[in-house]
């Protein structure tokens, strides 16, 4: 049986832009849809602010109502479950991700007081996530696979360091490009060095490593369309140039990290990108 595409619910503009996405993704995928609404407050939060749970669990059942209304609207055909859960947003979230092919966030929403405060614990979710999450932002929903507007978006963008290419990240971004029948493009960067050798032979070695880098993958994937930019500096830099017209964006994260780093690329990505953010967890 396959995992469901889950997406967190709050009722906020992003939390919406994200059941959007997700109900889009879940619809191409052919899987199901679960919508997930925390229902405890977190530790740090001041109890002047806080609600009884009998009052959230009544604002959930509106919130997943509504939001179970709006994906019929949109993918009427598409199987969706609905679950209010009694924990803290994040554990909440990290535990519908176990149990998902892949997870959907919104990432704005600090303003709401009611369902995930999606800020912060969006960021610590991508932290510790076992499994790929997707961070979207009001405004690039439209890059989800029914939306119109989404289709103009004809690329995926993978940033890749060649020196140490992971799998993980290599088969969600070919699968995705795939899925889509977009292009995928492969953004990989480099520190020149203070004294360079001949530009000729650098091009060269980078050119075989990203060959022997890709080429299993693209066995695998044989439909999907690869281009490459490869560039001296910074790759966060680039990755967020070279999003402004992609319909997704896929960065990793390594699991053996600890705490809240997620990063010197992908820390930049999840706040500036100007399209969903894929973070996909690697060894």
């Amino acid at each position: 049986m396959s995992r469901p595409v889950t997406v967190g619910v709050d009722g906020s503009e992003g939390g919406v832009a994200a059941l959007d996405w997700a109900a889009d993704e879940a619809e191409l995928r052919g899987t199901g849809l679960r919508l997930v609404y925390a229902t405890r407050w977190a530790q740090h939060q001041l109890g002047a602010m806080r609600v009884s749970h009998e009052d959230r669990a009544g604002d959930a059942v509106g919130v997943l109502a509504a939001a179970e209304q709006r994906v019929r609207d949109r993918q009427p055909d598409l199987a969706v479950t609905a679950d209010e859960i009694e924990d803290a947003p994040k554990s909440v979230l990290l535990g519908a991700a176990a149990e998902a092919d892949l997870l959907v966030v919104g990432s704005h929403g600090l303003g709401s007081v009611r369902g995930f405060i999606v800020g912060s614990v969006g960021q610590e979710v991508v932290a510790d996530s076992k499994r790929p999450v997707i961070l979207v932002r009001p405004g690039n929903e439209e890059s989800g696979a029914g939306a119109t507007e989404g289709r103009d978006r004809r690329k995926v963008v993978l940033g890749l360091d060649v020196t140490e290419v992971k799998d993980e990240l290599m088969e969600f971004a070919f699968d995705f490009a795939r899925r889509h029948g977009v292009l995928l493009e492969i953004v990989h960067t480099w520190h020149a060095p203070f004294a360079q050798r001949h530009k000729a032979a650098e091009d060269a070695d980078m050119e075989s490593a990203f060959s022997h880098a890709v080429r299993p993958f693209r066995d695998r994937f044989p439909a999907v369309e690869v281009s490459e930019v490869s560039a001296p500096g910074r790759a966060a830099e680039h990755l967020v140039e070279a999003v402004s017209d992609a319909r997704l964006v896929v960065v990793g994260r390594r699991r053996a990290a600890r705490g809240s780093h997620i990063g010197s690329v992908t820390h930049p990505l999840i706040h500036h990108a100007s399209c969903p953010v894929a973070v996909v967890p690697h060894s």
